[in-house]
């Protein structure tokens, strides 16, 4: 029953471990991509620097630098975490192994006390001789024979004992260093955390000094995102009038064909159509693909390969705010741009010197702006991850930088929530 007990105990501490190779092994994954990050925008803020122009990426991709390094200190705070609780764990089993181990020899040596005293085969022999009965006899030459069996168990169990003692205070020594290098790194990342933010104020207080010109920066960059939304707002305004035109004649074609039938009165008149952007998902096609690209909320792979620099919403910058209706991702010079989900082409847009694609998915659109070039007409059916252009390159600061935005009929929405991280 004892040997049971520790088998069971055995598996149990190798699910346990299994569990946390896996959450361990996630966790430096994590920690590695997010160190490959960082050091893609400290190369990029180079190359921006040496410009000795002011510019509102350099701000941008300084704080993403730190949003980096904050998750990054935060990784590192899980995983040692999880390693006390593996320093707990493995310590307890020690424990119980060194317990049972002293148990077992205890038992043992007691064992082979008894057997040498007893080791002669003259004493064995009287023992079974000096029985009553036949059965007394054979039951005695049993005991004789579990004890020899019995002992060769606790032979083998002490055994498996002091090699599982002994992997289980390896393992702990391991996790004890690597529980140290941790929190060496994060002593680093939290130092060098402190110089970038010190960095960060330097920058904010240049560009406080610089504000008419971060204004006049600021204001340009304001004005090509104004032009490119209008256009974007009248692409899917127009997308909607069509929808509505397509329904009312719809209707006007089924009330036609049931005045001449007479299925239903003559004074029934047709329903009004709609004049929101649901009306973008009133045919079963349409509504079928909408709600299929809303299943799929939080599951779409980013459009391009690389880091979100800019989130969605209002930005401020000192006492400038300006508004992002998307995010913006630093890629890779010419990386491929894919479609997130499968839709059909609304427009190609060439404005601000780059080109913008529409991809309508029912009432749903996803925009793909800041592309060198469009492999995709409007019309044009596309499946999901579909290449459709490839992200242009600001020659003036050498930067590499989609925006991706995802709108619900006319209004943009957040689309952090809707691709995996």
């Amino acid at each position: 029953m004892r040997f049971l007990k520790l088998v069971t105990f055995l598996l149990l501490m190798i699910s346990l471990q299994s569990a946390f190779g896996q959450s361990s092994s996630a966790l430096k994954k994590r920690k590695e991509a997010i160190t490959r990050e960082i050091e893609e925008l400290k190369r990029s803020r180079s190359k921006i620097d040496k410009n000795k122009k002011l510019s509102l990426n350099q701000i941008n991709l300084l704080n993403t630098q730190i949003r980096l390094r904050e998750d990054k200190i935060r990784t590192i705070n899980t995983e040692i975490k999880m390693l006390d609780t593996k320093i707990i764990s493995s310590t307890t089993e020690v424990i119980s192994l060194q317990t049972n181990l002293n148990k077992l020899k205890a038992q043992y040596s007691k064992m082979i006390v008894f057997a040498f005293k007893n080791q002669g085969a003259y004493n064995k022999l009287m023992f079974i001789f000096a029985s009553h009965n036949f059965n007394q006899a054979y039951m005695r030459l049993r005991y004789i024979q579990q004890v020899g069996t019995f002992r060769k168990r606790q032979a083998k169990e002490i055994i498996t004992t002091q090699i599982s003692l002994k992997k289980q205070i390896n393992e702990l020594d391991q996790n004890k260093k690597e529980k140290t290098n941790l929190l060496m790194d994060q002593i680093v990342e939290k130092q060098t955390l402190g110089k970038d933010k010190e960095q960060q104020s330097k920058i904010l207080t240049g560009l406080t000094k610089k504000q008419k010109e971060l204004q006049q920066h600021l204001s340009r960059k304001q004005k090509e995102a104004n032009t490119l939304n209008k256009a974007i707002q009248e692409a899917i305004r127009k997308e909607i009038l069509a929808a509505q035109r397509k329904e009312a004649e719809r209707r006007r074609r089924a009330a036609a064909a049931e005045a001449a039938s007479k299925a239903k009165n003559n004074t029934d008149k047709p329903k009004p159509v709609a004049s929101g952007s649901s009306i973008l998902a009133s045919s079963p096609e349409d509504a079928k693909l909408s709600s299929s690209f809303l299943g799929s909320r939080g599951r779409m792979q980013k459009p391009a390969q690389g880091i979100i620099t800019q989130g969605f919403g209002q930005q401020k910058f000192n006492n400038v705010t300006i508004f992002n209706p998307g995010i913006n991702i630093k890629t890779a010079p010419g990386a491929n741009v894919y479609a997130v989900y499968g839709g059909k082409v609304s427009k190609v847009i060439y404005l601000v010197n780059s080109y913008t694609i529409i991809i309508r998915h029912g009432e749903y659109f996803s925009i793909y702006s800041k592309l060198k070039n469009a492999s995709v007409a409007a019309g044009q059916e596309v499946t999901a991850r579909q290449s459709i252009g490839k992200v242009a390159t600001d020659i003036t600061e050498d930067l590499t930088e989609m925006q991706f935005q995802i709108w619900k009929g006319g209004t943009p929405v957040n689309p952090s929530g809707w691709i995996s991280q």
